[in-house]
């Protein structure tokens, strides 16, 4: 489809915004896509509703929070200097560790000049009159820009449950994702954790041998496998130094760019000996392996879900002394890998303490959150802390909190009201400029290794508007429900869209969004960029451009 080209009157000049491009979100892509524009030459602002750089590492401080992807696959892959300077003290880093590498980051490319900090977006308006977008922050202060750059993550807008009664509690209590900076001491505390997903799960074991007693709240368990981490020697250290750019070459040619990609047998394709030797294998390893290196059928055929699940099943009975506890922290309404699978340290084995409790709050349900604790359909208990790890309003919830409004006063929330519909997970049509890095319909697996290849395409179609004087670039109706439409039948026959998780758009403490959507590409990141490629390679002929 050929490029259109819009008209402008004779000599009608497009005025000059304050700036090529702005960023919403100081986090690893909004970071990495600043230093990608200013090698460009462009006038560039970020505004960043937090004190610092890091993103999800800068708001995510809560006990135990840590990477699930090994941290040397996770890092940058752009200055082989950076590579070269920084040592990962873990095999998976924790928060901590994380924070201080992205802030050497920030100084080693001199980023913070050109971040603007405590400066929350409320508001994104297009201009078609001077083909700008004028931003609007929290405390009113406006600027343009001809580019509107999201970076804004698919897992940054945390939502509390919709309990009666969570202002009322006169103890300490905390989002995971809004942890305070200062210390939290637990040292005899009677604490409440709700919610046993991944921060749940992270939390919950960092934090059992230190309170006075902890209560757990769960609604869903989650199936979970062992993290495996360990300390990284010197010789590890060289090794992985050493192995970089094969590393990074392996996790552009894996499904998810990961280090694991699906084994290429199927489940049934080896005998019974075989299979459990191949599960007892990857259960002994670090990492994804047993969810993203297991046989290739496991997340799309449900008898070899089974098996697995199974598998998984009797590890937690074998780990869990009460077998009642063990029967509550086996998953009943989902398969092993349908859900995003949260990795764990000798999880199971805290409900072996005699200081921790479970409560199946699908057997008696919270009622309401009180000033001394949380009171259920049979009981009242008291508490010091409550913890809530109850997840974020996932993939269009953070985009949700911004007016964005784009052509004709058209308001970003409405449009997806059904469900994103985006085009290579980076435009939408009617909301010419806007680019998103990370957004719905685009390959995520290992986030950063998708981040710097999402950020150097929408550089490659920067660089192109200016280098054409185009001041105008916009996805097509046709290519937006094309992208859309593929999206869809990629997901067809995935386990994991058949269940109720972020990854399908569900959130029960958030109004309208208890219907399942395709928020994500589901197909390999090798055929994502292969995709993205192609319309680089036509010159953008598939975009309005003008």
């Amino acid at each position: 489809m050929a490029a259109t080209h819009e008209a402008r009157a004779p000599g009608a000049a497009v005025p000059a915004p304050d700036f090529d491009a702005i960023i919403i979100g100081a986090g690893m892509s909004g970071m990495y896509q600043l230093h990608r524009l200013r090698q460009q030459g462009l006038r560039v602002r970020v505004f960043e509703a937090g004190t610092g750089v890091g993103g999800t590492w800068y708001w995510n401080r809560y006990p135990g929070a840590r990477f699930d992807s090994e941290s040397y696959s996770y890092g940058y892959s752009f200055s082989q200097e950076l590579l070269e300077e920084w040592d990962w003290s873990e095999h998976f880093a924790g928060q901590p560790e994380t924070l201080r590498y992205l802030n050497h980051v920030a100084d080693k490319f001199d980023l913070r000049r050109d971040i603007q900090f405590r400066s929350l977006v409320t508001a994104a308006i297009w201009v078609e009159d001077t083909r700008s977008w004028t931003i609007t922050l929290q405390d009113g202060s406006q600027f343009r820009a001809r580019f509107l750059i999201t970076a804004i993550g698919p897992l940054s807008a945390p939502t509390l449950p919709r309990i009666e009664g969570v202002d009322s509690f006169k103890g300490q209590s905390f989002h995971t994702a809004r942890w305070p900076h200062e210390p939290v001491d637990f040292t005899g505390k009677r604490v409440a954790v709700i919610g046993t997903g991944a921060t749940g799960v992270q939390t919950i074991q960092t934090i059992a041998g230190s309170v006075g007693h902890l209560t757990v709240f769960q609604r869903t368990p989650n199936w979970c496998a062992p993290l495996h981490n360990g300390k990284i020697d010197a010789e590890t250290q060289s090794r992985i130094k050493a192995g970089y750019p094969e590393m990074f070459r392996r996790c552009q040619e894996t499904f998810a760019c990961f280090i694991h990609t699906p084994d290429p047998r199927g489940t049934f394709e080896v005998s019974d000996d075989e299979r459990e030797a191949f599960f007892e294998k990857l259960y002994a390893e670090r990492g994804f392996g047993i969810w993203q290196g297991n046989f290739r059928d496991i997340l799309i055929d449900r008898k070899a879900n089974a098996l697995i699940s199974d598998f998984v099943a009797r590890k937690i009975r074998q780990r869990v002394k009460d077998p009642q506890i063990a029967e509550k922290l086996i998953p009943g309404n989902h398969g092993f890998g349908t859900r995003r699978l949260p990795l764990e340290t000798f999880y199971y084995e805290v409900y072996n303490r005699d200081n921790v409790e479970l409560v199946d709050i699908t057997e008696t349900p919270i009622e309401r959150i009180t000033p001394e604790g949380i009171k259920t359909s049979d009981r009242e208990f008291e508490f010091d802390i409550i913890i809530y790890a109850t997840g974020f309003d996932a993939i269009t919830g953070s985009f949700d909190k911004i007016d964005l409004r784009g052509a004709n006063g058209a308001r970003l929330k409405d449009r997806w009201k059904s469900g994103p519909e985006t085009f290579l997970g980076v435009m939408v049509d009617g909301f010419p400029n806007m680019l998103m890095l990370m957004g719905p319909h685009t390959a995520l697996g290992n986030i950063p290794r998708s981040i710097e290849y999402n950020v150097d395409w929408v550089t490659g179609l920067l660089s192109y508007a200016r280098e054409t004087g185009l001041t105008r670039v916009e996805a097509t109706p046709s290519g937006v429900a094309s992208w859309t439409d593929h999206v869809k039948a990629l997901g067809v026959g995935m386990l994991s869209n058949e269940v109720n998780s972020w990854m399908t758009g569900i959130n029960s403490n958030v109004e309208g969004k208890q219907t399942r959507i395709v928020a994500r590409y589901s197909g390999s990141a090798p055929a994502y960029r292969a995709r993205c490629d192609e319309v680089t390679a036509q010159r953008y002929q598939e975009l309005a451009l003008a």
